[in-house]
């Protein structure tokens, strides 16, 4: 067996640290230590483009940045410049600044299948506004969710229906429903089954997997006939499927789109956004009952806004989205020949598209397994790679992903050994990495 250890007594003493006085040693469950092996969880110190440091002294290549939120690396010049910019000038007012104005008329020109957006500042803000605007203009009590997508919301009518729903009436989680994706005729008979119930059909566009041909206009029309809105979170999908997002990319409009993560290359920003006639109902200039759509007292903060337009800019201006799916082709080839010639191509997946991997690691009998995962994570961190995904950004360098898929062919030589042996415990070294929904801690 290797023996060859990886030590991080800083970040070790540090998770303590973290432990003691937040819940769950992170302020996103997705980032807690338990998603890394035992004691090997990096607490980072700084990060400049695809790298990132720890406050052990080491230097990682990370993928995934942010939670997907970093797509331009970290510290981008021209994003920071914008912030800096309104640094000095305020950040909070009694009343809108004009940079309110400038950053609502940059996302609409960006995004034009919308007509109206309001920021806020993360995704459980606007897709819960979303959910509150489709039951007001419908009249509607139930949700109908992608029940294939892991996450949409903090709030109760999503969380309810996880492995975590402590806390949260069943009566509140009786009103959401879900629906599987890519099937139309499952949709079909869900909105018939609570017919004149539903308020809205609410999923990403897109996953790890394309749209089945026709699926997304088939919604729309299904959505139309049941008198549902039809929603799409945006959250993945916005920016690094095209500037305009999936909708933009597929060609089609859904009522309501909420974007966030890529949209502020790390700043706190995020956006719902929509046709005039809905959003117009959070307002002032309708007639009909009023809908407490988003009031955040640090949505409109200027910083954040300004790096929101400087993303856009840089997006259309430099081409990102293709940079973001050249990278990732480049990466996953490299990746899927280095599991291949390890003779374990069957059991290192990469999935996705290619602007947006992820990877499973499978066991002997091909099942998803939260121990190989803990095995090859504990050989990519030894390596310098920091890798809960393989999602790229812009600032990745070829010599990055050379050095990324040198390192997978090392794990990937690990990975056999173990699969050899039909008992990957040797290679795990404590605890394995754990799902981030479930019941028990």
């Amino acid at each position: 067996m290797d023996t060859e250890e990886f030590h991080l007594p800083r970040s070790r003493t540090a998770n303590e640290r973290l432990h003691a006085m937040i819940p769950g040693g992170a302020h996103t469950y997705a980032k807690g230590d338990d998603q890394y092996p035992e004691h090997l969880a990096p607490v980072i110190s700084h990060g400049h483009g695809a790298h990132v440091w720890d406050i052990d002294g080491n230097r990682y290549i990370e993928y995934g940045s942010g939670l997907r939120s970093v797509s331009l690396g970290h510290a981008h010049p021209r994003v920071i410049e914008a912030v800096r910019r309104e640094l000095d000038r305020g950040s909070n007012f009694v009343r809108p600044s004009i940079v309110e104005v400038e950053a609502a008329e940059r996302f609409l020109a960006t995004v034009p299948t919308a007509e109206m957006v309001k920021f806020a500042k993360n995704g459980s803000d606007v897709t819960t506004a979303a959910v509150r605007l489709a039951r007001a203009v419908t009249g509607r009590p139930r949700v109908a969710i992608c029940g294939d997508h892991p996450f949409f919301s903090v709030d109760d009518w999503f969380i309810g229906t996880t492995p975590m729903s402590a806390g949260i009436p069943a009566a509140t989680t009786e009103l959401t429903v879900a629906f599987p994706y890519g099937d139309l005729a499952a949709t079909e008979e869900l909105l018939t089954r609570y017919q004149d119930e539903v308020a809205c059909l609410i999923l990403e566009p897109a996953g790890h997997t394309e749209p089945p041909p026709g699926y997304l206009a088939g919604l729309r029309e299904l959505a139309d006939r049941h008198g549902c809105v039809l929603i799409f979170d945006e959250m993945i999908t916005g920016l690094r499927w095209s500037e305009a997002g999936a909708q933009g990319l597929y060609g089609v409009v859904p009522d309501l789109s909420t974007f966030g993560k890529a949209l502020g290359n790390g700043f706190a920003v995020s956006a719902l956004a929509g046709r005039r006639e809905l959003m117009e109902r959070g307002g002032l200039r309708h007639s009909g009952d009023r809908v407490f759509l988003l009031s955040t007292t640090h949505g409109a903060e200027t910083h954040s806004l300004a790096a929101a337009m400087a993303v856009q800019t840089t997006y259309v201006e430099e081409g990102i989205t293709a940079q973001l799916h050249a990278l990732g082709e480049q990466l996953a080839a490299g990746v899927r020949d280095a599991a291949a010639s390890m003779g374990v191509g069957d059991h290192v997946v990469v999935r996705g598209r290619a602007s947006n991997l992820v990877f499973a690691t499978l066991d002997e009998n091909r099942q998803p397994s939260q121990q190989y995962r803990t095995l090859f994570l504990r050989r990519l961190l030894a390596g310098g790679v920091l890798a809960p995904s393989f999602v790229v950004s812009s600032a990745l360098s070829d010599t990055d992903i050379d050095h990324t898929v040198a390192v997978v062919a090392q794990a990937c030589a690990v990975y056999r050994k173990a699969l050899d042996a039909a008992d990957p415990t040797p290679w795990v070294g404590g605890r394995p990495v754990k799902p981030v929904f479930r019941r028990l801690a």
